[in-house]
């Protein structure tokens, strides 16, 4: 099973195949590009005897290949420092290094209240017509950077991007191609793209090349690597059509039932490993269907991920950018990436506290609507501005990058035209040292 294959037409080309089942007398081959022109009477097919494998070597950065790991770039074919296969071995949870160097990324909703850590796989929830591409663009230009010029890693040391697209349209291709070349990134990129007019077969093998590529730069070569995927939701509808054609018992809403191993199988390859000074960061990009996050493929990523984070179609229709909702955005990882030492002090108090605020503003609105503004208390509508402005101010910070001390000193400034003892979540200490001044200088202070 999952043995590739080698198709040889009369005419001497050839096209690529892989077993996709059998019995004690047929196997079948499903092909990877066009079948026409093949005549089984006068067509041979030769079996590899392996699994799909990929070359490796380091000339991989900068290279462009299509889903199946052949190069579209015009360039010869790698010169392979070593063959693995594709699908990859688990990393043993022994040997598992507990994440603990956040990234920045730039963007305040996810630095300061859902920090991104080197290691963690971190899904975006998008749904149609919101900007999930321009946010993951974003990310791409300013990770590690604290949002100004571009350093070799998040971690200080050798940093690229694997990024593997699939069953997207043309126009997006080219609009990550654009960024790569406009942010710099192109040299230390690899891109594997299965648009969406390309063979749905190779649709499954896209995201393994892609990973396969990122753990041999992360693990043999001790590259920081971030991996973009997108659309998973594209991955999972090619899925379900290859398990409909092999007439496999459908699970919910005709996905197959072992979908859930199979995501399991490509995000459960993020991670560090002891002694290896490499990482890999998964962030996988998927659309919700009808905007619904308990349809299966954002359910089932949610449970295999270290949280998510949730776009919003109320913020971006009210002009907010990057129009992240924090409420149903979570970092499981979070706590283990910030602090003194890694962060700052004050991080997971100010985290705490303008959630609590903005969970009460947002109460507070339905109240509104039910018996005006006149009807609440001055408390309250304090409480309602202050929702407003974090969404204008903290979120909606355009694209602009913030590097984490403007990221936190922003979240004070908020905290600061709510009364002190109301905050109940910040130690008293870190309340003392910041409230009364903007935190950048409080900590220069301190220093």
């Amino acid at each position: 099973m999952g043995e590739m294959v080698e198709v040889l037409l009369p005419d001497g080309a050839s096209r690529r195949g892989q077993v996709i089942e059998f019995s004690d007398r047929f196997a079948v081959v499903q092909i990877l590009e066009e079948s026409t022109g093949i005549d089984v009477r006068f067509t041979r097919v030769r079996f590899a005897g392996t699994s799909a494998r990929m070359p490796l070597s380091l000339d991989l950065l900068g290279r462009r290949f299509d889903g199946a790991g052949s190069p579209i770039d015009g360039l010869p074919a790698v010169v392979p420092e070593r063959w693995k296969t594709i699908a990859g071995t688990p990393i043993n949870p022994v040997a598992r290094e507990k994440p603990s160097r956040p990234i920045v990324t730039g963007i305040s909703a996810i630095d300061g209240l859902n920090t991104l850590v080197r290691g963690q796989k971190l899904p975006v929830f998008s749904a149609a017509g919101l900007p999930a591409r321009e946010i993951a663009a974003q990310i791409l230009r300013q990770a590690g950077t604290g949002g100004g010029e571009r350093k070799p890693s998040p971690t200080g040391g050798k940093f690229a991007v694997v990024f593997a697209a699939m069953g997207i349209t043309f126009r997006e291709a080219s609009f990550f191609l654009q960024e790569f070349e406009q942010s710099g990134a192109a040299g230390h990129t690899v891109v594997f793209l299965n648009l969406a007019d390309d063979p749905t077969i190779e649709r499954l093998l896209t995201p393994r090349f892609a990973l396969t590529a990122a753990e041999y730069l992360a693990f043999d070569h001790g590259f920081d690597v971030l991996v973009i995927l997108t659309d998973m939701t594209s991955y999972c509808d090619a899925l379900r059509e290859i398990a409909t054609a092999r007439e496999e018992i459908p699970g919910r809403r005709s996905y197959p039932g072992y979908m859930y191993t199979d995501l399991a199988s490509l995000y459960e390859r993020a991670g560090c490993i002891q002694g290896k000074p490499g990482s890999v960061t998964q962030l996988p990009l998927l659309t919700m269907p009808d905007d619904d996050i308990t349809h299966p493929v954002p359910d089932l990523t949610g449970y295999i991920t270290e949280g998510q984070i949730v776009l919003s179609r109320d913020l971006h229709r009210n002009g907010v950018y990057p129009p992240i909702d924090v409420l149903p955005s979570l970092s499981r990882l979070m706590n283990l990436g910030i602090g003194a030492g890694k962060t700052r002090e004050d991080h997971r108090g100010v985290a705490d506290q303008l959630y609590a605020f903005y969970a009460q503003g947002r109460e507070l609105r339905r109240l509104e609507a039910i018996v005006g503004e006149e009807g609440l208390l001055e408390s309250d509508r304090r409480l309602r501005r202050f929702a407003d402005a974090f969404e204008r101010e903290f979120v909606g910070q355009g694209t602009r990058g913030r590097n984490l001390e403007e990221t936190l000193d922003s979240g004070w400034k908020l905290l600061r035209t709510l009364p002190k003892d109301q905050l109940t979540r910040i130690r008293a200490e870190h309340v003392g040292r910041y409230y009364g001044e903007p935190a950048a200088t409080a900590a220069r202070g301190t220093g």
